[in-house]
């Protein structure tokens, strides 16, 4: 591995940490919209729109080129699938078996990813790379256990919702990978959350809302969607997709810590225990070297 490579890897695991790190303040800047009555749906509408608008803006305001008509078609798809349908599921998913095993099953996603990058990318999964994915899959699902709120109620339709949702949450990884690489991050984002918007329309209900949920339903925008999202495009253009998905599962973590800071909600030592497992399966991830078959540097298309 060249040091220009090192310093591209090290760039990528940065930039998908703080993705992780604005994706795990969702819960805290939901919760603002929710305790007003808001259906999950409707935020995820609004949410979408408003991070489509600005990734509009910033893609006038850096005369980003047009999106390429070769690759419009994936970013119709990943509009449909990543956003709408992953939604879509997630929220069935906690309606049918409740919010802990959603969360469980979401993160399902870093095994699709891996298989995903095997067939489609020949990326191989290294003995440390698969232990590292076990320890961190095994430590989310302590931590949404252990944080859970109420019994999770098992049954065929909520597993099947929430393996869906952690299939299409995937696809930000195995589709917007070569979007990444070849278009501009703003321009691909601002396709794919209007088009996921645009899909959602027909099952929103529409509320009136108070001048403080609008500004929760904003923060989700700017901070857990926007931001993200664009930390997340520099990071999956760096990194294998498998790595790339392990890293971000630090989410739930740092949704815990700021639950914790803000709420004041208490994580079991159990928790902990899973707390501390995620991070050692994503350090262990981190430090890994990317094998043959894995991303390597290519010309990348500033956000």
């Amino acid at each position: 591995m060249t040091p220009e490579t090192s310093d591209s890897q090290r760039r990528g695991t940065f930039a998908i940490v703080v993705a992780a790190c604005c994706w795990g303040l969702l819960g805290v800047m939901a919760r603002v919209a929710l305790a007003d009555g808001v259906p999950p749906l409707t935020i995820a509408f609004w949410r979408a729109s408003m991070a489509a608008v600005l990734f509009t803006v910033h893609a006038a305001m850096i005369r980003a080129e047009p999106l390429r008509r070769a690759d419009r078609p994936a970013a119709l798809f990943l509009g449909v699938a990543g956003v709408a349908v992953f939604y879509l599921a997630y929220l069935n998913s906690i309606e049918q078996g409740g919010a802990a095993l959603a969360a469980i099953l979401l993160y399902s996603a870093p095994i699709w990813v891996t298989i995903g990058g095997r067939l489609f990318f020949h990326e191989r999964v290294s003995a440390p790379a698969a232990l590292s994915l076990a320890l961190t899959l095994s430590g989310v699902a302590v931590v949404v256990i252990a944080s859970a709120q109420r019994a999770m109620h098992w049954s065929p339709g909520a597993v099947g919702w929430g393996l869906l949702a952690g299939a299409t949450y995937a696809l930000y990884y195995l589709v917007g990978r070569r979007l990444f690489s070849r278009n501009a991050s703003a321009r691909v984002l601002s396709w794919s959350l209007g088009i996921g918007a645009v899909a959602m329309l027909p099952f929103v209900t529409f509320v009136s809302m108070r001048l403080v949920t609008w500004g929760g339903i904003a923060c989700l925008a700017i901070v857990s969607t926007y931001a993200a999202y664009l930390a997340y495009a520099e990071g999956v253009k760096r990194l294998p997709s498998a790595r790339a998905a392990t890293i971000a599962t630090l989410e739930p973590v740092v949704a815990v810590v700021a639950a914790y800071v803000v709420w004041g909600e208490r994580l079991s030592p159990l928790g902990l225990g899973g707390a501390a497992t995620v991070i050692a399966g994503v350090l262990l991830t981190a430090a890994g070297e990317p094998r043959r078959g894995g991303a390597s540097p290519r010309r990348t298309v500033s956000p």
